[in-house]
């Protein structure tokens, strides 16, 4: 993702890699901070496979460069948002780095098409905490941080499918989720067997 990160930052104009990083860290730095550890060498690798190239920028002072998207490194860009890999659609920080740079996709048809994975994903029940094979709902956890974590993770699926499904321009299912809490809501874990 730091990759995608890099060329989608680079496909809206050259950068400085001081500049690159304060962006790719503004981004990603909340939750996965990036350290020079990981970005120069992933500068590095892009660089190898002709991907970015790095001119020496004087007007800055030594040891400056500024940084630009090549053709392949475009191509391979838009590439990785069209088919991004499953751990990038469930994965919720990995789909925001797709996320970020979804709109240099020039086809709404493939936009589209990874949203409706994510929505897809979003619809399939799915908790932290099960009972054997079965996803424990937020009434059934009696821990009152385990609940949390299950009620915070319903309410941020529900607004996301909700925002999903108007950039879709898909009506939101008969069930208004976003008023109501019932068993039926696909994300909230499963209610038990009866």
């Amino acid at each position: 993702m730091l990759e995608l990160a890099i060329l989608g930052f680079l496909a809206e104009g050259p950068l400085p890699g001081h500049e690159l990083r304060r962006r790719v860290s503004q981004l990603t730095g909340y939750t996965r901070p990036v350290s020079d550890g990981s970005l120069y060498p992933a500068i590095n690798r892009l660089t190898k496979a002709g991907l970015i190239e790095r001119r020496a920028d004087p007007a800055a002072g030594a040891a400056r460069y500024v940084l630009s998207l090549t053709p392949a490194g475009r191509a391979d860009m838009l590439q990785r948002l069209r088919q991004p890999a499953d751990h990038e659609i469930t994965d919720f920080t990995r789909f925001y780095i797709v996320l970020a740079f979804l709109s240099h996709l020039p086809d709404a048809a493939e936009q589209h098409a990874v949203l409706r994975r994510r929505l897809e994903f979003l619809e399939e029940p799915a908790s932290f905490f099960y009972d054997n094979d079965r996803p424990l709902r937020a009434e059934e956890i009696a821990d009152p941080y385990r609940r949390g974590m299950l009620l915070t993770a319903r309410a941020t699926s529900r607004a996301e499918r909700t925002w999903l499904r108007e950039t879709l321009g898909e009506k939101p299912p008969a069930f208004d989720f976003d008023t109501t809490v019932t068993d039926n809501d696909p994300h909230a874990p499963a209610a038990p067997a009866s």
